[in-house]
């Protein structure tokens, strides 16, 4: 269950952010959900790349408190930074989920 539910905030929930807060461009704001992704390319500086129950908050440096400052950053410039910025930060709570559930 807890793979369903990581996934499904990565994927599946960002619609429902994407068609309520950008209606208008609620396509061009999912993409950027999607694309936000690619913050997970850090996962391949660590030794081993995946470890099934490892916390990614604070672990991996696109994933620390200080990148999460600047995403947070992010929310005081115009789009699509803002929604990058929204998008990256919804990564991080899907993540820290991940976490409390392995915990």
């Amino acid at each position: 269950m807890q793979t369903f539910i990581h996934y499904f905030l990565h994927l599946v929930f960002p619609v429902f952010i994407a068609l309520v807060f950008f209606r208008k461009d609620w396509k061009k704001a999912y993409l950027i959900f999607l694309a936000s992704m690619l913050v997970d390319l850090d996962h391949l500086f660590s030794t081993p790349i995946f470890q099934a129950n490892r916390c990614s908050i604070n672990h991996h440096f696109l994933h620390t408190y200080y990148a999460m400052g600047v995403y947070v950053l992010m929310l005081f410039f115009r789009k699509p930074i803002r929604i990058l910025g929204i998008a990256l930060l919804f990564h991080m709570f899907t993540d820290f989920l991940d976490c409390l559930m392995s915990s």
